[in-house]
């Protein structure tokens, strides 16, 4: 898209020419970028506290404690346009329902993957845990790829697709791991990793949005009504959802659903304003619903402050945090139109789930090659730094190749 494109969060006159929007992708690009460079710098020692994530007895967060919320934020932002958009090809809503189903499936098996991978037995499995975890990324890859058409071959992409979900489905029948007591066991599924997570927010935030998207203020009144269960959580007067798995109850307690629908709040204001063709009335009202998040969040800090214990202040800086970083790169993006400064950043945004497998297919693939000397060298101080930042850089740009050559993994 170049740089004079029209302005983004408006509705398309059709599914097949819709415009991606531009302050989104970018958005998601520098989160992603961010988020590539602080799980790399995890493993870094003799660096200042705020660079790490706060740890949960503590009740303090730091920058890294907001890269998650950020993106189940931006998830939320795009869950207007793309399910309008879904709607518009196809006014089915069991056929929504189906993709929102499988598109939660897809992503519970990719964290369950990426979770379980240092768990595997290579003495039952024959493989390392590492070529279990890059076999199976690569399968998923090849089942989630969107395939360019081919009048020469037409069935190319039904045939590589089959192939990897039949190599995914094998892996994850394969799967042994060992317990504490020496027995063999399947999957682990008490953590399903960020991917997981994610998709069982959707989950929740979809079931709200989708029955209520025709009103107006229904968004908002989810929000309100998640961030107000995630308040009387933390200060133990609702305790019921402890003893449920996300599996079955994936609102949790409604702090990572808030900040989706957070996300859906921000963006309908923008799509409101460019219906009145009012944008300066989008950017008050949104940076309001930025401070008033933030005021929220300070009111609610006697409850704790953590990113692990979820509290309702984490959540709500972090959004406040998000809204205001939005509107601020709407206008640099969007309305000044200067756009050509992220480059790097526009494919990872465009093609996420790519750019947020790559980091893992590196280390995968890297422990199968026995390559050490990246992980081996510079893992202190600011020369660590240094490489984390080039680590990024190469991800990015391999990220933005990829989205080049039409490798773009979606669901």
């Amino acid at each position: 898209m170049s740089s004079n494109a029209n302005p983004p969060l408006q509705a398309a006159t059709s599914a097949a020419s819709a415009p991606r929007v531009v302050s989104i992708d970018i958005f998601r690009g520098l989160t992603m970028a961010v988020m590539i460079f602080v799980n790399q710098l995890s493993d870094v020692r003799g660096l200042p506290w705020w660079t790490y994530h706060a740890p949960g007895r503590l009740d303090e967060m730091t920058y890294v404690d907001m890269v998650f919320p950020f993106f189940l934020f931006i998830v939320g932002m795009s869950m207007p346009l793309s399910i309008a958009q879904r709607l518009k090809r196809n006014p089915s809503l069991p056929a929504l329902w189906l993709h929102v189903v499988l598109r939660v499936l897809g992503l519970l098996v990719l964290g369950l993957i990426l979770a379980n991978a240092d768990n595997c037995d290579a003495v039952q499995m024959g493989m390392s845990g590492s070529a279990w975890g890059l076999l199976g990324l690569l399968c998923a890859g090849l089942y989630l790829n969107v395939y360019p058409k081919s009048e020469r071959f037409p069935a190319y992409s039904r045939v590589l697709r089959s192939i990897g979900l039949l190599g995914v489905v094998l892996l994850l029948a394969l799967f042994r791991r060992a317990t504490p007591g020496g027995q063999s066991a399947w999957l682990d599924f008490s953590y399903p990793e960020i991917l997981g997570l994610i998709g069982l927010s959707y989950l929740a935030a979809s079931i709200l949005y989708i029955p209520t998207r025709r009103w107006k203020w229904a968004s908002l009144v989810w929000f309100v009504l998640l961030a107000a269960f995630c308040a009387l959580s933390a200060a133990r007067m609702i305790e019921f959802h402890d003893r449920l798995p996300l599996y079955i109850w994936p609102f949790g307690n409604g702090s990572l659903p808030c900040i989706i629908l957070a996300g859906v709040v921000t963006s309908s204001i923008f799509l409101d304003a460019r219906t009145r063709s009012d944008p300066r009335r989008a950017f008050v009202l949104a940076a309001c619903f930025g401070l008033l998040a933030l005021a929220a969040g300070w009111v609610l800090a006697p409850l704790g402050i953590s990113k692990i214990r979820a509290t309702p202040t984490w959540s709500l800086v972090s959004i406040g945090a998000a809204v205001l970083a939005f509107v601020l790169l709407y206008w640099i993006c969007d309305v000044k139109q200067w756009v050509r400064w992220a480059f790097l950043f526009r494919p990872a945004g465009s093609n996420t789930l790519t750019t947020y497998l790559l980091p893992d297919v590196w280390y995968f693939f890297s422990a199968v090659a026995g390559i050490t000397f990246v992980d081996a060298h510079f893992t202190v101080g600011w020369p660590a730094v240094v490489k984390t930042f080039a680590f990024t850089f190469v991800m990015l740009a391999a990220a933005g190749l990829l989205t080049k050559l039409k490798v773009r993994l979606q669901f």
